[in-house]
């Protein structure tokens, strides 16, 4: 009989396809010593019971209890790392505001490497208790803090892929915060990116340098056209701001008389390792471009909420072949939870289908066919996030990686409402989805790996 490193037994969720889940009852999940799952086996498979009976007594064996399911880990696409220090404030003034009056000055303080720590391991312990197995992250210009969040990923056992952000064109950036020029901010991104590349050797879970340029409005054409030559050299994943609100999407129009998708591509920043945030402006001609190029949209519901100036077409996106993730965009999104963002994700769709503004007939009021449900939603924290970034995570099935998390249903302090023993598979998964909080999320395993348990 085949050997496996752990098996684990339980009733599991994972997305089939954008709109359909895949209920796994009872699954056995077989996992090998490089933490992905090898084979997965039914209770109606012919080896299921010789399986079980050679393994429910080791060490290796893990049988989830009544009221407990699996969910795969969540891929978050968008999270602006140094930002958790400001979680929650000034989420009532402009983007441009926004920025200038309290990102930059706090993303500034991160030349202390104390002060970095501090909010680093933070952000790292709390994402992945809230359910969030991979992130994609932007750190700020300094080379040596960018790093060490790398570090404390690769400690902490979460797969991260880190960007040293760019930012270097003085007539856009205040003097306390940018790079010292446009040689230094290429200089600074390959030496980031090969140690990087070198921590990644000794990490089980991975970890991964991300080509940042903020976004378009912070960068000389030199730091782009040279940050798309270092993505192409080192093969890189990419992460930018794409069309994200009238300002910069205006910006850009009058910049290069063309859209920021255009644009990018211009410089190699699109590519099929490339994830561009918000998107909310994008037209027909960006998405067939993004779809072309294998660019992928890290979708930000919350975020957008605040300071996109508009609900994205995400059902419309999707159905033009548009790779599509979820994204939290701390802090311009308050919240850490992917849980949180997926139900805003839908709410968001319900709004642009139905419209906004009572003073106009229902029949005009909003945009046909843009709804999305929370099996979609879930999609997109799930396998639409690792379809984005181009790994295998984010699906339980074989040959992806075995990042999960277990929900308890029928904790006592934060018990979900299941009341028939019998209740359809299919409603306490939707439960789950609205319905969880942090404290429901028992235990976090990414690469066959425990990183986070609540006793």
């Amino acid at each position: 009989m085949k050997k496996y490193s752990k098996v684990f037994k339980g009733t599991a969720f994972s997305s089939k396809s954008p709109k359909e889940v895949q209920i796994l009852k009872d699954y056995l999940f077989c996992i090998n010593a490089d933490g992905m799952i090898e084979k997965t086996i039914s209770p109606e498979e012919a080896d299921y019971q010789i399986l079980l009976d050679a393994y429910e007594n080791k060490e290796n064996f893990h049988c989830l209890a009544h009221g407990q399911y699996f969910l795969p880990g969540f891929v978050d696409l968008h999270v602006h790392a140094p930002q958790w220090a400001q979680s929650g404030n000034a989420l009532d003034i402009p983007l441009y505001d926004w920025l200038n009056t309290y990102t930059f000055p706090l993303e500034s303080k991160f030349a202390d490497l104390d002060f970095a720590k501090n909010v680093y391991e933070e952000v790292v312990s709390t994402l992945l208790a809230n359910g969030t197995t991979t992130a994609l992250y932007f750190a700020t210009v300094h080379k040596e803090a960018s790093l060490l969040l790398a570090e404390i990923c690769a400690k902490k056992g979460q797969r991260g892929l880190v960007g040293k952000v760019v930012m270097d064109d003085p007539e856009q950036n205040p003097e306390y915060y940018r790079d010292a020029d446009t040689e230094t901010a290429l200089a600074d991104t390959e030496e980031f990116i090969l140690a990087v590349k070198e921590l990644a050797k000794s990490t089980k879970q991975g970890v991964y340098p991300v080509v940042t340029p903020r976004f378009i409005p912070s960068c000389t054409d030199e730091a782009l056209k040279g940050l798309g030559e270092l993505a192409a050299k080192y093969d890189t994943h990419v992460q930018s701001h794409c069309s994200e609100s009238d300002w910069e999407h205006g910006y850009v129009k009058e910049r290069f008389n063309k859209n920021d998708a255009f644009a990018l591509n211009d410089f190699g920043l699109l590519r099929e390792k490339s994830v561009m945030a918000h998107c909310n402006f994008l037209d027909d001609d960006d998405a067939d471009l993004f779809a072309e190029t294998g660019t992928a949209i890290g979708h930000c519901p919350i975020s957008n909420a605040y300071f996109a100036n508009s609900v994205i077409p995400i059902a419309h996106l999707h159905s033009k072949s548009v790779d599509i993730g979820l994204g939290s965009d701390i802090s311009g999104g308050f919240s850490p939870s992917l849980f949180d963002n997926a139900r805003q994700a839908v709410m968001s769709s319900r709004m642009l289908e139905d419209g906004v503004n009572p003073k106009l007939p229902a029949e005009e009021r909003g945009v046909p066919n843009s709804r999305i449900t929370i099996n979609e939603a879930f999609y997109l924290t799930t396998a639409g996030g690792g379809e984005s970034l181009s790994l295998p995570i984010g699906r339980l099935a074989e040959n992806y990686t075995w990042d999960v998390q277990i929900i308890d249903t029928s904790l006592t302090s934060a018990k979900l409402p299941i009341y028939d023993a019998n209740e359809d598979l299919h409603d306490i998964f939707q439960k789950i989805m609205y319905l969880t909080r942090p404290e429901n999320i028992r235990e976090v395993w990414v690469q066959g790996e425990k990183v986070h348990s609540r006793n």
